[in-house]
């Protein structure tokens, strides 16, 4: 039963860090990220990453990137899908290099530097989400660039990850690369059609059931449907989800199941992604690599947050919002945690760079909380002095 003590550990811890954390005046999501920490093995160590905390976390990220979804504005991300390819491809061009260039000054070999520029190139959009809600600017035309670019952002780290693996990993089968280029196409065609044809026909006949919340239930089983068609295909199963909920926003259901799904969601799924975030970080041995742990997370910080910026501003947009923009990018989360361990496993990275290299994911994911405050704040004020002149 050390499951359920770990749910009163992490329900109140979170809600008081958060609220803490917004006392101080910093978004919510950094003192619950925080609270991970010291509830894990870093600090107190009275929770331990096991699989029932993996299983809930991978159920709160989901149904986060559901309800980011829920509340997207399509025409607004249509709009703006030059802005988002852009800020996508900026920030996996910089971020690439910097790891090349960081892995070979620390002596790494060229595949394994290669590998560490793919680890800085993933872009995880689940804790900046929970900013975006938190400074009501998840629809705004910097939010939905930032949405947009990481779906582009997913597709394209995961085929360069392909790359990698196929040729350079263990048992590598070059071959695989059009399988999984197949793969990418046929999951955006089956989410497009279902999106546009069977889920709204599929909610409309659920909700003429004579049952207990057909409509939230039938909602949750798209939006996990989508999610493990998504991994089935490659994918991370947030980008399934999140397309789940822009499937739904179409629909007539959008209030009701929005409404329904938030107390779910943030009551008790999504703070238990957070503090599993968290327990990833441990101090164990790395006193010997802090040169390289301050130099991996200053080079992954500064060459997403320069690179979208960069994409961004190529698109017509402020320079304030540019910068808003690449500071959305700079979280790495769980996105290149999954990527660091696929490469420990394939000895595409060494076990003695793994906990570093970790330590460094979490850092850029602590980092872009506060760092999307102030940039959304300057955003914010440009936008507001343009409007009065």
């Amino acid at each position: 039963m050390e499951f359920i003590w770990y749910m009163v550990l992490i329900l109140i811890s979170t809600k008081a860090a958060g609220h803490l954390s917004t006392l101080l005046g910093q978004p919510s999501v950094l003192g619950k990220l925080l609270a991970g920490i010291v509830l894990g093995p870093a600090v107190l160590g009275w929770i331990e990453q096991d699989q029932f905390i993996h299983y809930m976390a991978e159920t709160g990220v989901i149904l986060l990137m559901f309800i980011a979804g829920l509340e997207t504005d399509l025409q607004t991300l249509k709009e703006n899908w030059k802005s988002a390819f852009s800020v996508a491809v900026g920030g996996i061009a910089l971020p690439f290099l910097g790891g090349i260039g960081v892995g070979e000054a620390f002596g790494l070999g060229f595949n394994q530097s290669l590998f560490l520029g793919v680890i800085l190139s993933a872009t995880s959009v689940s804790i900046t989400v929970q900013v975006l809600k938190d400074l009501n600017r998840l629809q705004s035309r910097e939010g939905t660039t930032i949405l947009g670019a990481a779906v582009v952002d997913d597709v394209l780290v995961v085929i360069l990850l392909a790359f990698m693996m196929s040729f350079l990993g263990e048992g590598a089968e070059p071959s695989s690369i059009s399988l999984l280029i197949g793969k990418k196409l046929i999951f955006f065609i089956g989410i497009v059609g279902a999106g546009w044809f069977i889920v709204p026909r599929f909610m409309k006949w659920f909700s003429k059931m004579n049952v207990t919340e057909p409509v939230m239930s039938m909602a949750l089983a798209v939006c996990f449907a989508f999610a493990y068609f998504a991994d089935q295909m490659g994918m991370a199963a947030i980008i399934g989800s999140f397309a789940a909920g822009l499937a739904i926003s179409q629909t007539a259901f959008k209030h009701t199941v929005e409404t329904k799904v938030e107390p779910i969601a943030y009551g008790v799924f999504v703070p238990v992604f957070f503090v599993s975030i968290g327990l990833n970080v441990s101090f164990a041995g790395v006193a010997g690599q802090l040169g390289f742990v301050v130099v991996l997370t200053v080079i992954a910080g500064l060459t997403k947050l320069v690179g979208g910026a960069v994409g961004a501003r190529f698109t017509g947009m402020s320079l304030n919002s540019s910068i808003a923009v690449g500071s959305g990018m700079v979280s790495r989360g769980e996105v290149a945690l999954i990527i660091a361990a696929a490469g420990l496993q394939a000895n595409l990275l060494e076990s003695g760079y793994f906990t570093p290299v970790v330590i460094s994911i979490i850092l850029t994911t602590l980092i872009a909380p506060p760092l999307l405050k102030i940039c959304f704040k300057k955003s914010t004020q440009e936008n507001g002095h343009r409007l009065r002149s």
